[in-house]
């Protein structure tokens, strides 16, 4: 379907605007909405974080004007239900709205073209499916959460042009140039949490935090630790009063190890276990009923490899820095048994390949 230059153009400023709440508004959609007078922005808004005004309301609070015969654009449907904030399509009737201007409608059960159906019945004319695609990006974290109930996982590795992410001795700091790693503190920020293997924290000793400056949210760590081994002099576990930190962990672990994590702020999470570890899809199951909506996975060859045969990953980051290190002996980004025949290969789709000044960054969504 062809749609109005103007309706594209203010989708886009409403996507733009929705983009300002990453981070903030887990487990929520990101939305935006502008509301057009006589061709002239009259108001803007955004949800900025969970709990606080939606976009539509944000909107339309902050605007005096007479709003009769007004266009608003939003990015997903108006909700009709009452959650943290009264339903936005009372305010929208309320104020004499026109025409209302959505991206896409809402896959929340309590919403799902609910919304629609009372503007409608209100007599206010709508366009649907503006930027449709857009949408469904900005909010794909959303949209698998509110419709299964687990994250949105984001695998995330950094190899050299040979594909090791550590030479033979261990040493991985760093593989990629300083832009690179911007971005993955990016990502940290706005996903809701980072995890890795306890061969990871045992290694590398990470701190795992969002090192940015300025306005941006802290992830909740996760280590996937079967036997809760870690060390308690470890900086995931004398930071964990300062960051959310859980370790997840199998029945084997020892009860009075748990009580000296917990002693420390550290949260304890047991899974089903598979082949002696962490089961991933019962550990992604569990992190998903505690309203976990996405990870960023920073993982080893081991626990990679776990994520991708329990088919538990979304979308692929893979950066690509021109060095070249050798060693047999030398770790992969994915470890496990691999995959015997070549026709058999995880494959990705949506792929976009950049540029990251001496680095290369491919991005795609697995091919399930």
């Amino acid at each position: 379907m062809l749609y109005k230059e103007q309706d594209i153009k203010y989708m886009q400023r409403a996507i733009e605007l929705a983009r300002k709440g990453s981070g903030f508004v887990h487990p929520n959609p990101l939305v935006g909405c502008v509301i057009i007078k006589n061709g002239l922005i009259v108001a803007e808004g955004w949800h900025a974080s969970f709990g606080e005004l939606h976009a539509e309301r944000c909107a339309i609070s902050q605007c005096d004007e007479d709003l009769t015969d007004s266009t608003l654009y939003v990015t997903l449907e108006p909700c009709c239900h009452y959650g943290k904030t009264p339903p936005c399509t009372d305010i929208i009737i309320e104020r004499g709205i026109k025409r209302v201007v959505i991206g896409m409608l809402d896959p929340n059960p309590l919403v799902s073209g609910k919304g629609l159906a009372i503007l409608q019945n209100a007599g206010i004319d709508f366009e649907i499916g503006v930027c449709e695609e857009q949408v469904k990006e900005l909010n794909k974290v959303f949209f698998k959460y509110i419709t299964t109930k687990l994250p949105y996982v984001i695998m995330k590795t950094a190899m050299t042009l040979d594909g090791k992410i550590a030479t033979s001795a261990g040493d991985s700091k760093w593989i990629t140039n300083k832009v690179s790693r911007e971005i993955v503190h990016q990502l940290r920020s706005n996903l809701m949490a980072v995890m890795v293997g306890i061969g990871t924290v045992n290694q590398d000793n990470p701190l795992l935090n969002c090192r940015l400056e300025n306005n941006v949210c802290q992830p909740i760590r996760i280590i996937v630790d079967s036997k809760a081994s870690i060390d308690l002099k470890s900086r995931i576990v004398t930071t964990a009063e300062k960051y959310r930190t859980i370790v997840a962990h199998i029945d084997v672990a020892q009860n009075d190890k748990l009580d000296d994590l917990h002693a420390l702020g550290v949260e304890t999470l047991c899974c089903e276990e598979k082949d002696g570890h962490v089961d991933i899809k019962d550990l992604v199951k569990k992190l998903g009923k505690l309203g976990i909506d996405s990870i960023l996975l920073e993982g080893g060859a081991s626990l990679n490899a776990s994520f991708l045969e329990a088919q538990c990953v979304d979308e692929v980051y893979s950066f690509i820095a021109p060095k070249i290190i050798g060693g047999e002996k030398a770790k992969t980004p994915v470890g496990g048994k691999g995959i015997i025949m070549m026709n058999n290969a995880i494959r990705l789709n949506n792929i976009e390949i950049s540029n990251i000044e001496s680095d290369i960054l491919i991005r795609g969504k697995i091919d399930m």
